[in-house]
């Protein structure tokens, strides 16, 4: 049985039985515990399921499921670099650039930390972590500090944001149905969101091809306030046209 076959016979066998364990899928397909951990992990790179210890669980897609800044770390992460290095090129030295938290945005900022003359405004502590150090200057917003993703919300972030100004917004988002809008699981992190999108005259939304079609619990805002969308070739044509229809610019990579 050929890799792909096995993978998807596994997804099959984990909707009908809502889990599945290694050692089961070892004997299922008469192969080895070292290649079900390895297919489980690819699987889990894709998104396409949760691991856990001994083996696997659904993914949890609930319109209030917030995963870590961890949990994220591990999925699409080729994407991810792939998203980072198309952003890095829209920047140029001088500009000042937003950054919402997000393990997507934090690829741009270590893409960012050759620039002489770049300033960035975030949320994120872990991004200003990542840039410390180096020549690019960083204005963290203030707020309330986030655990599941490492950020600052709350009034200070939201009004600290109504006194700058920056050229360009890169957006991570949780969901994204065109017909619906941006969404994440947060709703004190949606309106700092909103706060950025307003303090930049651009907003580039930089999400892998998992997030479309999908909704959270808060809305960000609408597809007609997105400039460009910087996502991997994998995205399907339904939201591809969408996107391209709601006059959206759309960069794969």
């Amino acid at each position: 049985m050929l890799s792909e076959e096995r993978r998807r016979e596994t997804l099959e066998l984990l909707q009908s039985e809502g889990r599945v364990l290694v050692r089961d899928l070892s004997k299922l397909f008469r192969t080895s515990l070292i290649t079900i951990r390895k297919d489980l992990e690819v699987l889990h790179q894709q998104g396409r399921l949760e691991r856990t210890h001994g083996g696997a669980l659904p993914l949890r897609t609930g319109a209030l499921h917030d995963r870590t800044l961890h949990e994220k770390e591990r999925l699409h992460r080729q994407e991810k670099h792939r998203i980072a290095a198309a952003a890095v090129r829209m920047i140029r030295a001088g500009q000042v650039v937003i950054l919402d938290s997000g393990t997507t945005t934090t690829a741009i900022a270590r893409a960012c930390r050759a620039f002489r003359s770049l300033t960035i405004i975030t949320n994120a502590t872990n991004i200003a972590a990542e840039l410390a150090g180096t020549s690019v200057e960083v204005i963290l917003t203030g707020g309330t500090l986030r655990a599941n993703s490492f950020s600052l919300v709350g009034p200070l972030a939201e009004e600290s944001l109504r006194r700058l100004s920056a050229d360009m917004l890169f957006l991570a988002v949780d969901g994204f149905d065109v017909r619906f809008g941006l969404t994440t699981p947060n709703l004190l992190e949606a309106r700092v969101n909103r706060a950025m999108a307003e303090a930049a005259r651009r907003t580039i939304v930089v999400c892998d091809s998992s997030k479309f079609g999908h909704r959270s619990l808060s809305l960000i805002m609408p597809t007609s306030a997105v400039h460009e969308t910087i996502t991997d070739r994998n995205i399907a044509k339904v939201h591809l046209k969408a996107l391209r229809e709601a006059d959206v610019d759309v960069t794969l990579v």
